[in-house]
């Protein structure tokens, strides 16, 4: 596995430098005549993200070649402001040419038990992402894997129902086991609030062995985080420039 770290001055060039990659991924696929697998996530950033891909989607060669998939639902209908699927949709699946068939989503308004064993077979048919994209909350989760249930990190399913510590919601989420298999796996993290989670993940120092981001290595795969300057602001960066490929944006 090789990391990769890339920090830049906004949210915005973050994320339009991040669209630009995803497209260019997505033709050199199609090019080859094959599918782009792509597991998207929830939040601000990539709502963000979405965006740019909707204004550049002219761009992209053949939206017929990508399938989208979800690291994880709340267990809400698809309608529901909370929902993972309703941004997305709203910000890019509306505005692209992609066939229906294509998008592969949680159905989140699902009894949680049994959508996690459907959701499970579904991805079970491809044989890995190509990427998949992540965010993390400022208690260090990823997906919907807490600390309170990092466990869920090393179950061998597929899918597994997870509970929000604090709120109780359930949520249908990948396990780590999904994730670690990818091809790549692009971190997208943004915020002040994110700093010292950050800075205790890259230095290994603190109670980093507690937070689910922490746990993510894909085996045969890339791994790259990609950080605003508030995130990064806490880690040191000779630390940076001496164990990962580290480079500064913008």
């Amino acid at each position: 596995m090789t990391t990769e770290v890339k920090i830049y001055p906004t949210i915005g060039l973050l994320a339009k430098d991040f669209a630009v990659e995803i497209i260019s991924k997505i033709n050199d696929l199609a090019e080859q005549g094959k599918a782009f697998y792509v597991m998207l996530s929830g939040g601000n950033t990539p709502k963000l993200l979405f965006g740019f891909l909707a204004k550049l989607s002219s761009k992209v060669k053949c939206w017929e070649h990508v399938h989208f998939y979800w690291g994880d639902e709340r267990c809400v209908p698809p309608e529901d402001s909370e929902s993972n699927y309703k941004m997305a949709k709203e910000e890019l699946l509306d505005k692209i040419q992609i066939p229906e068939v294509n998008i592969h989503r949680i159905f989140g308004e699902n009894d949680p038990e049994k959508e996690a064993l459907r959701y499970a077979n579904e991805i079970s048919k491809i044989p890995y992402f190509d990427l998949i994209m992540l965010g993390m909350g400022d208690d260090g989760h990823t997906v919907s894997i807490f600390p309170e249930n990092l466990v869920l990190m090393n179950s061998k399913k597929l899918c597994e129902v997870s509970i929000h510590p604090k709120t109780k919601q359930k949520r249908v989420t990948v396990s780590g086991n999904v994730i670690n298999k990818a091809l790549a796996v692009v971190f997208l993290v943004t915020g002040k609030n994110k700093a010292s989670i950050i800075a205790e993940i890259f230095s290994k120092t603190g109670s980093y062995l507690t937070y689910p981001a922490t746990h993510i290595h894909p085996e045969k795969g890339e791994l790259k985080w990609l950080l605003d300057e508030d995130a990064a602001s806490l880690i040191k960066e000779s630390s940076l420039k001496r164990l990962y490929k580290f480079y500064k944006c913008g």
